[in-house]
């Protein structure tokens, strides 16, 4: 199982809340690179933040084929404090997070997928264990936020493909292992 990181990204990096930036650069061709990216996922890997407005928003939007493909996804929250997932088939991991990732990535199927969960990220950056980002690079620039690699964190990458969607540039790349 590949373990995958997709991301909404300013220029300058921030990533958080982008629902509150994204959308005037919404097209068919995003749309349709994110149907594609769902149906190659096998189960979410979601830290605490993100999947609790996850779990809030998600389940709401049944009767949506996306949103029903989503919702009936398997799920793994990395927290500490969660203890009663309310969103349905979550397991929660709270000991040995890096150890018990790389027993899930050794299973065999499709993608597990980590939406936003900047904070997991940078700690799956530090456990050599993601297999590939995809960045949606959005023509941006907010100044503040939550940004998707921290200061000093270091990674050595190799483009794997790219692509325009208008006005936005998915960029994947691997580690250079």
């Amino acid at each position: 199982m590949k373990l995958v990181v997709t991301q909404f990204v300013t220029l300058d990096g921030v990533t958080e809340s982008p629902h509150e930036w994204s959308f005037p650069y919404s097209n068919e061709e995003i749309e349709s690179f994110k149907n594609a990216e769902l149906a190659a996922t096998g189960a979410l890997l979601l830290g605490r933040v993100t999947y609790d407005g996850f779990a809030a928003a998600w389940p709401g939007r049944a009767g949506d084929p996306f949103a029903d493909k989503f919702n009936s996804l398997k799920k793994y929250a990395v927290s500490k404090t969660l203890r009663d997932p309310s969103w349905n088939n979550t397991s929660v991991i709270s000991e040995n997070v890096a150890g018990e990732i790389a027993k899930l990535k050794k299973q065999p199927g499709r993608d597990l997928v980590v939406h936003g969960s900047m904070t997991l990220v940078k700690a799956l950056m530090e456990n050599d264990l993601v297999d590939e980002y995809r960045l949606l690079i959005y023509p941006i620039v907010l100044g503040k936020g939550l940004r998707c690699f921290k200061d000093g964190a270091s990674a050595k990458l190799k483009l794997k493909e790219e692509k325009r969607y208008g006005e936005v540039v998915l960029a994947t790349y691997e580690p250079a292992r």
